[in-house]
This record gives structure tokens, C-alpha cells and sequence, in this order.
């Protein structure tokens, strides 16, 4: 092959991103893609199969043991629509707006539901989205390994990056390589909703929701910084303090978060750098009126690769992929909106949430395309992607009596716009790299002059979206009925070409309707069956091989469970089981590559059970069981076109995992009083490693650890001050996961220390 094919080839190779790595069933995903070569890409995520041209997407508190420092239950500024959870003591929570858009217990709600509290957040030290949903029922967040890239992972099997990431009730679009990242420190709470969430929030996957609560002010002052430490060179510092506005006559308060960290990470010559603050302000002028002002800005350097050369037979080596002198992928997002809230009288309640957001990415990578003798042949590439986003959501809440039955009634509007740019460029990566004389591949770090490739590709995509909801609770006796409707208007152009000169929009518009009905039963106090059903949507950009736009995806779930909350305790406990279909999936095209079609299904169906208690302040624990079977109702196979693989189960996801973390704080009369012990097991059961269903994933355990002590059992006066470590994969287990026939590499021991204070 010529230079020039040999470039146009590799031009046309789609960077993976984080959605794509299950290539099979990109279901949570509105993107278009750059043209990538045929040859199998690893970057950012790899695909297992080559990708249609058109397509563009590359992507990817409380229980302090000598009383509470730092701000109190009154940190959720508004009732409902993105207010966050409340009823919170230690690990447990009462209620989430998520799941309803209005304040009702989470065991009247008709669908599995989790809550992940600040101070489950505060005592794991968790760095990221992943490690924050790591110990909840129904997610996997390790199946592509180690990545700082991305917030990647699955609910129920089913991809939730793109579509089902959503800040303060709000949905939080990423689109290519433009992902925010949401920083966990700079968060109060995350409710995970698995299954169909449509009939409230629109389009989205089929697997369920995530919506991060924001820390927002509190008329209580308060204050706390955090210095960090850990191994590969990782240095932190946080700072969170706030209260009320001096000389507003108790109408304002104001918080500031934010966070700096410089560190190295075990991918060699690769950084985790951070940078955040996020201020924020209320005004609340009045007992019925409420308006918080929410902005954010963070700078983000990563790597460009966390993926390690593969040998044919799903063996991955340790020949990192990627260059440092060409390897920083830095991001700089921002936003800036409000909550409001005004109750017209305690059965009127009136919501605007209102939120602007821009990520800006420059993502260069290299990828080793293979290995002749000692020598590795790589090529660069070059995307920037440029994402402005607007999103609002009106909503009136409403309560009402007729006879027997009260009524909560809900009804909104909501809008959401984003503007999305690509620019792309590739290049060979010369000379070859030399691998003579290389004996540890795991410091095998190298920096070579790199040229930045051209910009020769570019595309420029718009979303508008509009969706009217209402919803009915009805309180009859024992019984809550809740039914749920809404219609959505999508409209999506995308115009793509050389850079300056694209060509005419391609234009597509879907229209659905979308709903649940479910119905809980109060059997006795604290104990709560339920069964409910949901459909769900996701619009799908591009044309067929015969140009005809694809049919949007569309699914419904069934769900049936048991809610616990034993009476006069903080422990909460819940068993669901499931059963989603999944149906138009967008895939390549088997007799034409260059091509995509929407054909098939995939059926998702198990069970979770949890268990959430706060025995007492300092104590908790959490258990979290998960059995998945999520397979393709109708699907060929990608490496034979001919060959189906109806009834084989996808790839990468586990079908058993085991979940349990605690914690144990010593009572003051113990000797070893102010001393928190705690620590974690996270089981992942065996998987496929490709959709063939030829080769298994290993069984993988990991254990965490967690060792504080509080400096107020010494002495009253130190009060405030707390030492903390935390380990993470504490026995160094070496492992990997192999998903749509790539294989990933997981994150080796990690230990932070941290020392806080809070006043």
C-alpha cells in the first residue's frame, strides 16, 4: 500500500471514546463520527470492528464522632428538581428527588433506587465518578480498566457516559471526547435510578441515571481543607468552606469549593492533574423563595491512552501506547446556572432550573498499529472538540384531595441545546519506536519528537431537544400509584467536510412518547412491595447505506422489588428484579463496514439486592449483589457476517458481582476512642471477552482499606483535626478485562493519606 492510502487509512480510524468500547450496542450515544481507517483502533477506547464513516463520535459529611462539623441537612437549597437527597444520616437516605422530580420517600418510589452520601464520599476518598458508583448494586465501573480519561460506565449493561449523567436534576450532554468530568469533592450526594428514566428526563439509556447534587450554600459557617498524599507522586489539596453573607440579614450565604492536584499515575510518563473551584450563592429572601446561583470552572490534564499494546489471542502487554512528548489530553470545562424555587402556598410549588455548560478538549494521542522484529509502528492523532450546552427545566408541583386519595401532581416543560465542533487530523509517528534492550515494559518511558498532525477533517453538529412531562402520584389507603407521560421533539444537523468548507446539513428529527406506571404497596410499616413498567428512546444520528435515517432506539423495562426501612433505625434495604429489551441497535453494517445499520436487539434481565445501614455515628455499612444476564436477542456477528449470535451474552459485563464496604468507629469508652477502621470487597464475576463468546474473563476481588483517627479523642482542643488512609486494590492484584475483544488493564495498590481539618 502506498504512503498516501496508508495515510488515508488511518485517517479514516475512528478514536474510540468511552461509549464505544462495546462497540456492539451503542445505545446512550448522539454523536457523529470523523472517518477512521479499517484497521482495528484503540483510542481512546479501543473498537473491536471498524465504524461508518459518517459517524464522528471518538469518544469516548455527618456522624463526625465529636458531633458535626461543617454544613448540615440544610445544604439542599430546594425541596425537589435537583435539590438532592435528605432524610441523610451516615450512609443511609431517606429521599431523592431523582426518581420522582418531587420529595417522596425512596420507598414509595417504583424503581431501584441508591444514594451514595458525602460521607460514604468523604470515607472512601474517592477520586472519580467510577470509584464513587464503585460499591452500588446494578454498575460496573472497571470494565475498561484504568482510566482517568473518562467518567465510563454501566447500569444494567447498559452504557450511561453520554445520555445518563445528569447535575442537579439536569441533564450534563457529553458528545466525542467533550465529556465534563464531574470531580467528586465538589459534590454532596449521587443518586444512582437504574432503569428507564425517560417518562421524567427524555431521551437516555435504557440502564438508568446518574445525578450528582452540587454542594450548595448553607446558613450554618463552616470550613474544611484537606492535604493529600499518595503514591506515583500525587499531591492534593482541598478546601471547602462557606455560611452566610455577612450583612444580608441572614437572606445569602455563599460557598467555595475547590481542589488542586499534581500527579503522576502507573501509566508511565502519564499525569492526573487537576484543578477545580466551583463557587456558589443563595438568596433566600423569604420562607417561600429560593434562588442558588451554581458555576464551576476545572482544567483537567490527562492521558491521551490508558491502553497497552494487545497480542492476537486477548493478551495484553505491557508496552503502554502512549508517547509522553505527545500525550496530554487537557480539558477545560465550565458552567454557570441557578435553582429556583418559589411555593406559591404549601400545594403550589413552582422550580426553574437553568444550567450553561462548555468543555473545551485537546486530545493528541499515538497508537502502536503493530510490531515487526524489535521495531513498533505507530501513528498520531489530533482531535479537538468544542461542546456549549444549555439545558432548563420548568416545573410546577402540585397537591391536591379528592375523597380518598391525595394527589401530588407534577407538570413541566424542558429544553436542552448543544453545539458540538470537531477537528481532526492523522500522522505517522516516525521513526519506529525501538523495543531493543527493553527488559521492563512497566517504566518503559519514552518521548519522541512527535509533528502535530494537520487538521484535515471537521464537522459541526447541533441538538435541540423539548420535552413535556406530567405525572400523577395518587395516595389511596396503602396504596401510591404513580403514572408518568411525556413527549419529546428531538431535532439533530450535522454538517461535516474539510475544515472551513463543510458540506450541507444533514438533518433529522425523532418524536416520542415515553412513560411509566408503577405501583407501590405498603404491607406493613417499613416494608414496601412494588412492580412498575417504563419505556425509553434514544435518537440516533446518520443515514444507512441506502440513506434512510435510522429508526430511533426504543425499549421498555419491567420491574418488580421489595423496599425495606426498618422503623426506628437508619437501615434501609431493597431487592429488585428486572427484565429490559432493547431494540434497533446501531452497528456496523457486516457486508459494508463503511456502512451502519440498525438491526437487532438485547434483552437485559436479573436481579440486585442492598442493604444500607448507619448503625451508629462513625458506623456503617453497605452491601451491594448483582446478578446480570444480558445478552442479543437478534444480532449477527461482526467477524462473520453470516454467523448468528442470537443468545450470546455481551461482552466485558459481569454477570455475578458482590459489593460490601464498612466502617467502624470506636465508642468513646473504648481505649481506642477517635479510631475509624473500614474496608471493602468488590467481586466481579467471569464475562465474555468478545461477543463471539469464545474466550472468558477471569473472576476478579479487589479489597480496599480505610484506617482514620480523630485528634479530639486526644484532646478536646485538637477537635476539628483528622488523619485518614486510605488503599485501594490494598493486595496489588494484578488484573485485566477484555471487552468487544480488547483487553484493559486495571489500576495496581493506591494509597492516599489525608490530613483534615474541619471547622
Amino acid at each position: 500500500m502506498t504512503q498516501p492510502a496508508r495515510l488515508a487509512a488511518l485517517a479514516s480510524l475512528l478514536v474510540a471514546g468511552p461509549a464505544a468500547a462495546q462497540q456492539s450496542v451503542e445505545l446512550s450515544q448522539i454523536s457523529v463520527e470523523a472517518a477512521k481507517p479499517k484497521a482495528r483502533a484503540t483510542e481512546p477506547r479501543a473498537r473491536a470492528r471498524p465504524q461508518p464513516v459518517q459517524q464522528m463520535e471518538a469518544g469516548p459529611g455527618g456522624g463526625e464522632p465529636a458531633g458535626p462539623i461543617g454544613p448540615g441537612a440544610d445544604s439542599s437549597a430546594t425541596s425537589g428538581g435537583g435539590g438532592g437527597p435528605s432524610g441523610v444520616v451516615g450512609y443511609t437516605a431517606k429521599v431523592s428527588p431523582t426518581a420522582t422530580k418531587t420529595n417522596t420517600p425512596l420507598i414509595e418510589t417504583p424503581q431501584s433506587v441508591s444514594v451514595v452520601t458525602r460521607e460514604q464520599l468523604n470515607d472512601r476518598n474517592v477520586q472519580s465518578l467510577n470509584e464513587a458508583l464503585a460499591y452500588t448494586p446494578g454498575t460496573s465501573t472497571d470494565v475498561f480498566g484504568f482510566d482517568p480519561r473518562f467518567d465510563a460506565f454501566y447500569i444494567r449493561g447498559f452504557q450511561v457516559t453520554y445520555n445518563g449523567i445528569y447535575r442537579d436534576g439536569l441533564r450534563q450532554p457529553g458528545v466525542g471526547l467533550a465529556v465534563p468530568r464531574v470531580e467528586p469533592y465538589g459534590t454532596e450526594a449521587l443518586t444512582i435510578l437504574r432503569g428507564p428514566a425517560s417518562g421524567l428526563y427524555g431521551l437516555g439509556s435504557p440502564g438508568g441515571i446518574v445525578d450528582v447534587t452540587t454542594k450548595r450554600p448553607t446558613f450554618t459557617r463552616f470550613g474544611e481543607v484537606w492535604f493529600q498524599g499518595g503514591n506515583y507522586d500525587r499531591y492534593q489539596g482541598n478546601f471547602d468552606i462557606g455560611g452566610p453573607v455577612e450583612g444580608s440579614d441572614g437572606t445569602m450565604a455563599y460557598r467555595l469549593t475547590g481542589l488542586v492536584r499534581q500527579s503522576d499515575t502507573f501509566l508511565p510518563g502519564a499525569t492526573d492533574d487537576r484543578a477545580y473551584i466551583a463557587p456558589a450563592l443563595t438568596w433566600k429572601p423569604g420562607a417561600d423563595t429560593t434562588f442558588t446561583l451554581l458555576t464551576e470552572f476545572q482544567r483537567t490534564q490527562v492521558p491521551g491512552t490508558a491502553a497497552f499494546y494487545n497480542f492476537p489471542g486477548f493478551v495484553v502487554s505491557r508496552l503502554y501506547q502512549g508517547d509522553a512528548g505527545f500525550n496530554a489530553f487537557t480539558t477545560q470545562q465550565y458552567r454557570i446556572g441557578y435553582a429556583f424555587e418559589h411555593r406559591f402556598s404549601p400545594d403550589l410549588i413552582f422550580r426553574q432550573n437553568v444550567r450553561y455548560y462548555g468543555v473545551n478538549g485537546d486530545f493528541p494521542y499515538t497508537e502502536i498499529t503493530g510490531i515487526t522484529g524489535l521495531s513498533a509502528q505507530r501513528y498520531a492523532g489530533l482531535f479537538i472538540d468544542d461542546l456549549h450546552a444549555i439545558t432548563l427545566d420548568n416545573q410546577f408541583e402540585g397537591h391536591a384531595v379528592t375523597g380518598p386519595v391525595s394527589h401530588t401532581i407534577l407538570g413541566g416543560i424542558d429544553y436542552q441545546r448543544y453545539d458540538y465542533t470537531r477537528r481532526s487530523g492523522f500522522n505517522f509517528a516516525v521513526p519506529d519506536l525501538d523495543l531493543a534492550g527493553v527488559t521492563d515494559f512497566s517504566n518503559f518511558r519514552y518521548r519522541t519528537v512527535i509533528p502535530k498532525p494537520a487538521l484535515t477533517a471537521s464537522s459541526f453538529q447541533t441538538l435541540d431537544q423539548v420535552g413535556l412531562y406530567l405525572q400523577e402520584q395518587a395516595r389511596f389507603d396503602r396504596f401510591v400509584l404513580t403514572l408518568t407521560g411525556r413527549q419529546d421533539f428531538v431535532s439533530q444537523s450535522t454538517r461535516t467536510g474539510a475544515p472551513g468548507a463543510l458540506g450541507a446539513a444533514t438533518v433529522q428529527d425523532d418524536a416520542a412518547f415515553t412513560g411509566r406506571v408503577g405501583l407501590n404497596y405498603r404491607l406493613a410499616p417499613g416494608l414496601v412491595p412494588y412492580a412498575s413498567y417504563a419505556t425509553t428512546f434514544t435518537p440516533q444520528v446518520g443515514v444507512d447505506g441506502q440513506g434512510r435515517p435510522f429508526p430511533a432506539a426504543t425499549g421498555d423495562q419491567i420491574e418488580a422489588g421489595v423496599k425495606v426501612a426498618v422503623p426506628n433505625t437508619n437501615v434501609t434495604a431493597a431487592f429488585a428484579g428486572f427484565d429490559i429489551v432493547q431494540s434497533s441497535i446501531l452497528r456496523p453494517d457486516p457486508t459494508n463496514t463503511a456502512n451502519q445499520v440498525a438491526t437487532g436487539a438485547v434483552r437485559s434481565k436479573g436481579f440486585e439486592a442492598e442493604l444500607v445501614a448507619n448503625l451508629a455515628p462513625g458506623t456503617n455499612l453497605t452491601l451491594a449483589y448483582t446478578h446480570l444476564d444480558f445478552r442479543f436477542v437478534r444480532q449477527t456477528s461482526l467477524l462473520a457476517p453470516n454467523l448468528p449470535i442470537d443468545g450470546n451474552a455481551l461482552s466485558g459485563i459481569p454477570g455475578d458481582s458482590f459489593k460490601a464496604f464498612a466502617t467502624y468507629l470506636f465508642p468513646p469508652s473504648s481505649p481506642l476512642s477517635g479510631l475509624t477502621i473500614g474496608g471493602g470487597v468488590r467481586y466481579a464475576g467471569t464475562s465474555f471477552a468478545d461477543d463471539e463468546n469464545t474466550v472468558r474473563n477471569p473472576t476478579v476481588t479487589l479489597f480496599d482499606a480505610l484506617v482514620a483517627y480523630d485528634f479530639a479523642a486526644l484532646d478536646p482542643k485538637y477537635r476539628g483535626f483528622r488523619a485518614q488512609l486510605n488503599g485501594f486494590n490494598i493486595f496489588d492484584r494484578d488484573y485485566t478485562n477484555c471487552q468487544a475483544g480488547f483487553c484493559y488493564r486495571g489500576a495496581p495498590a493506591t494509597v492516599i493519606g489525608s490530613l483534615i481539618y474541619r471547622w
